[in-house]
C-alpha cells in the first residue's frame, strides 16, 4: 500500500513539472495562426475566464491561476488512469481530500478577510430566532463539502481506472472501447465539477452578505 502511494506522489509530482512546462513550451510565443495546441490552451483559458465571471464577475479573475491550476492537475491526474502503466494520482483520498480541504479553508479565509466577523452571520439563516438550528446546519453543511468534493472524484477515478482494467483483463480490447469512453467522459466531468464548485464555493463566500 505504501508502495501505491509513492507511485501517486511520483505521478503527482511529474504532471506538477510537465504541465507548467508544456504551458512555458507551447505558449510562451503565441502565433497569430493558431497551432491546434495554442488553440487548445486558448479555449482553456476562454473557458476559465468565463466560469469566473460568470459567477463572480470581472472579481474572479483574480482567482484564474487557481481554478485554472487546479483544474489541469486534476484532468491531469484523472487521464493518468487512462495510460497504460500509470496510476491515477485523484484516485487516491489523500490527493482529493487535500485538495478538497484546501479549497474549504480558502474560501472561509476569504469570507472573513472581506465581511470580518460579520462573516459568521453568514451561517445564521433569515431568521434570527432559529438562528442557532441554522447554525448547526449550516456548519455541517460546510463541513460536508470538502468531504463529498473528496470522495466525489475519487471514487470516480477509482471506480473507472477498476472496471477498465477488469475488462481489458477478461475481454479482448475493442469491446472495453464503450466503457474507456465513458471513462474518458468522467475524466472531463469530474475535472469540471471541481473547478466549478470551487468556484461556486469562493462566490459564496464573497459575494453573499450576511442574512
Amino acid at each position: 500500500m505504501e508502495g501505491l502511494y509513492i507511485h501517486h506522489i511520483l505521478y503527482a509530482v511529474v504532471a506538477l513539472v510537465f504541465v507548467p512546462l508544456l504551458f512555458a513550451v507551447f505558449a510562451k510565443k503565441p502565433s497569430l495562426i493558431p497551432t491546434p495546441v495554442q488553440n487548445l490552451f486558448e479555449m482553456y483559458i476562454e473557458f476559465v475566464d468565463n466560469m469566473l465571471k460568470e459567477q463572480m464577475g470581472k472579481e474572479g479573475r483574480k482567482f484564474f491561476p487557481l481554478v485554472a491550476g487546479l483544474g489541469l492537475f486534476i484532468f491531469t491526474g484523472n487521464l493518468m488512469g487512462m495510460i497504460p502503466g500509470f496510476e491515477s494520482y485523484t484516485a487516491n483520498i489523500n490527493t482529493t481530500l487535500a485538495l478538497a480541504l484546501m479549497v474549504f479553508f480558502l474560501y472561509n479565509y476569504l469570507g472573513f478577510k472581506k465581511h470580518g466577523i460579520s462573516y459568521i452571520k453568514h451561517f445564521m439563516g433569515p431568521i434570527p430566532a432559529a438562528a442557532p438550528i441554522f447554525f448547526i446546519i449550516e456548519v455541517i453543511s460546510h463541513i460536508s463539502r470538502p468531504i463529498t468534493l473528496a470522495l466525489r472524484l475519487f471514487a470516480n477515478m477509482t471506480g473507472g481506472e477498476l472496471i477498465t482494467v477488469v475488462l481489458i483483463m477478461l475481454i479482448p480490447l475493442l469491446v472495453p472501447l464503450p466503457i474507456m469512453v465513458v471513462h474518458l467522459i468522467a475524466v472531463f466531468l469530474q475535472t469540471y465539477v471541481f473547478m466549478i464548485l470551487t468556484t461556486v464555493y469562493i462566490a459564496g463566500a464573497l459575494t453573499e452578505e450576511a442574512h
